[in-house]
């Protein structure tokens, strides 16, 4: 399932690194990232910029595997701390990013990691990548942080698609022990638009879990503004924080959490 278009998932990689950029307006780049204690506000940007000059590489040459990062033009970004600098490099990425996107489609073939093989995959995928860390950058940098609420929700889709994927292809991790029928979590973000059926199911199987939008009765309910709801799914937020009310089984999603927490 993907709610947003390819044109939207394109153009909204340039508008979060936009965003990304009016974050790290004059905060300490040497700060340290809360949610990823082992970097730094500047370490993210360029982890940012890095990955999405990646993915732009891949649909530009229309790899048929991975590109080592040092064949990626740019990617470590400039040399030294100077913000602008930085902010410079953020810029080019995003119009890089774009343009290159722009001459692809949707369905065009292009190696990833995942079982979807195209130019779409790499466009949502660092649409909800920028948008994620970005809610890291504005913890660290101590300001609000908000994100359209059909991206939230995408982010959120796309996310249990890919612990799904996980689930299938790396019995090792812990994703695969996301199974066992008769438990399931409810999704309920309270102030989106009714149109955008902002409430999920997961549902435990035996050999796994299915997903579904939908309202219905669960084993534990997450509930809050969507925002909060997202951010408390991606690990962004603690459940006690204020932002979410959690309603049933805590230990269940307690669960949940702890095994989808890759990436």
């Amino acid at each position: 399932m993907t709610t947003l278009e390819y044109d939207r998932h394109r153009a909204e990689v340039a508008v979060q690194l936009g965003l990304l950029r009016e974050t790290l307006a004059g905060a300490d780049l040497s700060a340290t990232v809360p949610t990823c204690p082992e970097w730094t506000l500047g370490y993210l940007a360029r982890h940012m910029g890095g990955a999405v000059r990646w993915a732009e590489r891949l649909v530009g040459t229309r790899a048929t595997g991975d590109i080592p990062e040092e064949e990626i033009p740019g990617i470590s970004g400039p040399e030294g701390d100077d913000p602008a600098a930085l902010d410079a490099w953020l810029a080019e990425t995003a119009e890089l990013f774009v343009g290159t996107m722009g001459g692809a489609q949707a369905d065009t073939a292009v190696w990833s990691w995942s079982d979807r093989h195209d130019a779409g995959f790499w466009a949502r995928r660092m649409t909800h990548e920028v948008a994620v860390h970005r809610a890291d950058a504005a913890i660290a940098a101590g300001v609000p942080y908000e994100v359209a609420p059909d991206v939230a929700a995408d982010a959120i889709d796309e996310w249990l698609e890919i612990v799904q994927y996980v689930q299938r292809s790396d019995a090792d991790d812990s994703a695969a022990e996301l199974r066992g029928a008769g438990r399931s979590i409810h999704l309920h973000a309270t102030d989106a638009p009714a149109e955008l059926n902002a409430e999920w199911v997961i549902e435990f199987v035996d050999d796994g879990f299915v997903w579904r939008r939908g309202h219905e009765k669960a084993t534990v309910a997450l509930r809050g503004p969507l925002t909060e709801v997202l951010l408390a799914f991606y690990r962004r937020r603690p459940l006690d924080g204020g932002g979410v009310e959690v309603l049933g089984d805590r230990e269940l999603l307690d669960f949940w959490l702890e095994r989808a927490s890759f990436g």
